[in-house]
Formats: structure tokens, sequence, C-alpha cells
């Protein structure tokens, strides 16, 4: 693993300093060039925490991920430049509740000037790091809310971006993550089973595709269509998420039979 393969991967190309306009700059280019992505767990693929393999699938092989792979490539990422970081678990939940422990959703912690709350895997949520103090953070059309309760925290996503999480500042080794990594890409309970979800920031926004639907989010609102054949379907992965992947078509019979069951559930 070469940092100058992830940093070209990303198309970084400034200031390597272990600084805050180095982490800002940083985060936002993984988040640009590297999108959010479950698509392996429906095609019969195994989502691993070992970060040599996350590197080759992510960086080699131009991939996204899922939390565990996305922020788990930064901190390597961050570590091999000087960053002091620290793993943490969080609960995903749209209230505060719960204790973060349950290793739901893998953030980090950077410590600079004071610690910041860094994360690019929560797919459509900060675009950067923000002061690990409650508040309330803008960053251009999507505000996100910081709460602290006791030795819990709750980080409140923008009004389009759904839940939020909770978390502690407890120290975590990737090891933490092993049981729920493996239940949330098997259990027939886990959302991410259930359904096929892709999210990339946009120059003016925020692109996802949850199964065959494709939500574009910028300042003026949001719009929906129904991607609704193969064809569409490889182009969308290909043309909004960078994505190049083998058997689309058996990929897209899936999304799009279980498009079926839920227009049968709803209407």
């Amino acid at each position: 693993m070469k940092i100058a393969d992830y940093l070209q991967r990303i198309g970084y190309a400034g200031t390597l300093d272990p600084t805050l306009e180095t982490l800002i700059a940083l985060q936002r280019a993984h988040l640009f060039a590297i999108p959010y992505e479950n698509l392996d767990i429906h095609r019969g693929g195994t989502l691993s925490l070992d970060i040599e393999t996350i590197f080759d699938k992510l960086v080699t092989q131009k991939r996204g991920g899922w939390c565990y792979e996305m922020n788990s490539l930064l901190a390597w990422a961050l570590g091999e430049l000087g960053f002091d970081v620290t793993l943490l678990s969080s609960d995903v939940v749209s209230e505060m509740s719960g204790d973060g422990a349950g290793g739901d959703h893998l953030v980090l912690m950077v410590e600079l000037d004071r610690p910041y709350l860094v994360d690019v895997g929560f797919g459509n949520g900060l675009l950067d790091p923000i002061p690990l103090e409650p508040g309330t953070y803008t960053q251009r059309f999507l505000t996100f809310h910081l709460l602290n309760e006791g030795d819990r925290w709750y980080f409140q996503n923008h009004p389009y971006g759904g839940s939020g999480f909770v978390f502690t500042l407890q120290p975590r080794t990737i090891e933490h993550f092993t049981a729920r990594c493996h239940y949330l890409q098997t259990s027939p309970e886990s959302g991410f089973v259930r359904t096929t979800v892709c999210h990339r920031f946009t120059q003016d926004g925020i692109v996802t595709l949850r199964g065959a639907t494709l939500r574009r989010i910028t300042e003026a609102g949001v719009s929906d269509e129904i991607v609704d054949n193969p064809a569409t379907y490889e182009q969308v992965l290909n043309r909004l998420f960078d994505l190049r992947l083998s058997g689309v078509t058996s990929l897209w019979e899936k999304v799009w039979a279980r498009h079926q069951i839920w227009l049968r559930e709803t209407t």
C-alpha cells in the first residue's frame, strides 16, 4: 500500500503537512472521488475489515465502499501522513439514544489544535471535518447539529440525509466492528442486505442511487427519478458514480425485482 497511490486515486496534489487545511482538503477529495456503495453485498461478495483488502478494492480496483471501508482507508492515509487519528464506534439512530458501542458506524477523531470529527463513510453526511464541540454547522446548503450529553455525542444529519449517529470518545480498534460488519452484510433484517445504495458528493450537492431510485440533492431541492432498465442503470453507475462493474445485468434484475415488491407494498 502506497500513500502516493491513494493520493492519486483521490486526485489530491496539495500540501501533506498534518494541518487542518490538509485534513479538510483530503476529506473533500476523498468524498468527490470515491463513492459510498454496498453493491458487493448484492453481488455475492464479502466486505472485509482488512486494510490491505480495502486498499485494493477502493484504490487499485477504483471501487467505492461503506463506512468500515471508507473510514478505514482514510484513517490509514491520515496516519501515514502524520495525523493523530482515533477510531470511534457509533450507533445509527434518529435521536440521542444508545451508547454508541454497537458499532453500526465507524467514525474518526483527529487531534489538531482541538479534536475534530472526521467522516467519509456516512454516504450523505459531512463534506468537511467539524470541531468536536456542540453546535450547528453549515456546509454549502446543508446544516448539521452536534449535541453532547455526558459522555455521549449525537451527530444529527442534514434534513435530506435521514438518521444521525450516537458515539462516545472511547478509542476502538478495527476488531471492535467485526461482529457488526458481519451482521450488517448477512442478516435479512439489515437494510444493507435489503437494498443497494450508492452516494456521491458532487460540485452542487449529493447524488444517491437507492435501489432503482435516483435522487439528486441540490440547493434547489430534491428530485427523484426511477431507473427502469439495465442499460440506464449501468450508465448511471458509470457516469454518476464512476463505477464500472461486471455482471450489472444480474445486479439490475435483483434491484428491479425488489423495486416491484416495494411498489406493491406501498400502493
